[in-house]
């Protein structure tokens, strides 16, 4: 059976939790004693039973009354199997409901028939339209508060319905419920003898899967790079979650940004069988051959398949959430899959008040708001659009140690640089055998890292004494990050013409054993070793 992910949504107090709670239980879908177990904790506590305190576990939400993380459940009709997703209503935890929407393929939002529609109902419809879900059903719940009245149902509806067409959203059912009483979530309800139309769990039955992931293109946003050693065992895994697409072995693969390119060696996971295709949603590691040096927030793609974009600047959907305000030019730090980065907002567009939908115009983009801007990053980054692949789109913003917003790529900039690759995807090397090159020179080329705050003036001191004794030596400097992809291609393109390169690296431990990993003829010194000691080593091994 399929599976299909659905959030309840809506304002707090509309019944989000009630609705979820009465649905598990009248679908036979709760663990056995878990709803004798509720009621007994109700009746210890002197507590009025309530189907919400099925998902409100935690003790702080139940003595509040109020939803303040996304709980999913699971249960199943004779058609699929469901994951829902009960996020919160509160204006504070509008981020939390944010995160619970983003997995989701489909929404059931709730209104209130007594309260109406409220402003976090205005700002929930618009976050289900930005973040991409279409497939929405609207409950209007408590009808038992308008004593089950029809004209109170359809003007709600038509309100509501007139907000939401203004964001393209056309609900596939309008259906009138009382959550607490079970009507119309699975069968329907003589109290409502009005109403003809489908029940809740009919109305999921009817929402269609959306296209799987895997047969979008392959995405691969690289976690982290581990590397093993005991055993003599030499690889490094490129560790992550597979976003989109499936892969095989001896698959060939590109990285953006950096444009380097390599073939899939082998798959690998934990206590399994080495597997020989993995798939969406999959979290795996590959060896790669030939080795490279790439970092963590690159995404790995298939090289058949369509790239992603590539640049700097580039306009975006954003929902802020922060406390102080969206600026222009402020650095603010931008999480797009595994990637971090700095970005500042170059220009804002337009500015919506997300419960009203009025447009405005102005510098700064206040708490709850939603606006239309161009954003900038301090490098070019790989990302695709909303239009193109949802799962690599989508971002958050942080200031200072708070996630401030949320929101989608819609497009490219003209700004930005769409023709970042690598330097050594875009080169041919020489075709002399580096064979013919030691003997001609009478010694074999080699990159010597060495680390430590005197790296530099021994690394000089080193090329000196190699230089004065006739050995092809050439100093290189790495300090900093930036610097890497540059240095290494110099390190390859001189020691396949034979030089001894004596690199100086201001970078940790464990990055620089990294460097040297993908370097064939490589060692790594410290500074604290004598240079006659270096320059003899090198000597030995380079002849």
């Amino acid at each position: 059976m399929e599976r299909m992910n659905v959030v309840i949504v809506g304002h707090v107090d509309h019944g989000k939790s009630t609705f979820t709670g009465r649905l598990l239980a009248d679908t036979g879908s709760l663990p056995d004693g878990k709803l004798d177990q509720v009621k007994a904790w109700c009746a210890v506590n002197a507590r009025p039973f309530e189907y919400a305190f099925l998902l409100d576990a935690l003790k702080d939400e139940q003595a509040q009354g109020v939803t303040i993380d996304a709980a999913r459940c699971f249960f199943k009709s004779e058609k699929r199997h469901y994951i829902i997703i009960d996020a919160p209503g509160h204006i504070e935890f509008l981020k939390n409901m944010i995160t619970g929407a983003s997995r989701a393929e489909a929404a059931i939002l709730l209104i209130d028939a007594n309260e109406g529609v409220q402003e976090n109902s205005r700002r929930h419809g618009y976050m289900l339209s930005m973040l991409g879900i279409k497939q929405v059903v609207v409950l209007i719940n408590k009808m038992d508060l308008v004593n089950y009245d029809q004209g109170i149902f359809e003007k709600v509806k038509s309100e509501y319905s007139n907000f939401l067409s203004e964001l393209g959203v056309q609900p596939a059912a309008w259906i009138p419920v009382c959550a607490r009483d079970g009507d119309h979530l699975v069968h329907h309800s003589p109290s409502m003898g009005w109403y003809h139309g489908v029940t809740v769990l009919e109305a999921m039955d009817c929402f269609h899967k959306e296209q799987s992931s895997e047969l979008l293109p392959f995405r691969f946003p690289v976690q982290d790079i581990y590397k093993f050693t005991a055993q003599q065992d030499d690889r490094r895994i490129v560790a992550g979650t597979i976003a989109s697409g499936r892969i095989s072995a001896n698959t060939d693969v590109i990285f953006y940004p950096s444009g380097k390119r390599s073939r899939i060696n082998t798959i690998e996971g934990f206590n399994i069988q080495t597997p020989h295709q993995v798939s969406a949603d999959e979290s795996t590691g590959f060896t790669l051959h030939p080795q490279i040096f790439i970092k963590a927030g690159e995404i790995m793609c298939k090289v058949q398949d369509p790239p992603p974009q590539m640049g700097t600047h580039f306009k975006a959907n954003i929902f802020w959430l922060g406390k102080q305000p969206l600026v222009l030019k402020k650095n603010y730090k931008l999480k797009i899959g595994t990637l971090r980065v700095s970005v500042s907002v170059e220009k804002i567009l337009n500015v919506i008040n997300a419960a009203e939908l009025n447009v405005e115009s102005k510098g700064e983009v206040a708490r709850h708001e939603v606006a239309e801007v161009i954003l900038k990053t301090t490098k070019p980054i790989a990302f695709d659009t909303a239009a193109d692949h949802p799962h690599t789109s989508r971002f958050v913003i942080v200031d200072e140690y708070d996630i401030a917003g949320g929101g989608i790529i819609m497009a490219n900039h003209p700004n930005a640089s769409s023709e970042t690759v690598g330097i050594e995807s875009s080169i041919e090397l020489s075709p002399i055998d580096p064979a013919r090159r030691t003997l001609l020179h009478g010694h074999s080329g080699k990159a010597v890292f060495i680390s430590g705050i005197q790296a530099a003036r021994i690394g000089k001191e080193i090329e000196q004494t190699l230089f004065e004794s006739e050995v092809l030596s050439y100093f290189i400097g790495i300090t900093d990050h930036q610097s890497i992809d540059i240095g290494l291609h110099s390190i390859r393109l001189l020691t396949n013409a034979g030089f001894v390169v004596i690199v100086a690296v201001d970078l940790s431990p464990t990055e620089i054993v990294d460097l040297a990993h993908v370097i064939t003829d490589s060692v790594v010194i410290s500074d604290t070793t004598p240079v006659s000691d270096i320059v003899a080593s090198i000597t030995t091994v380079i002849h």
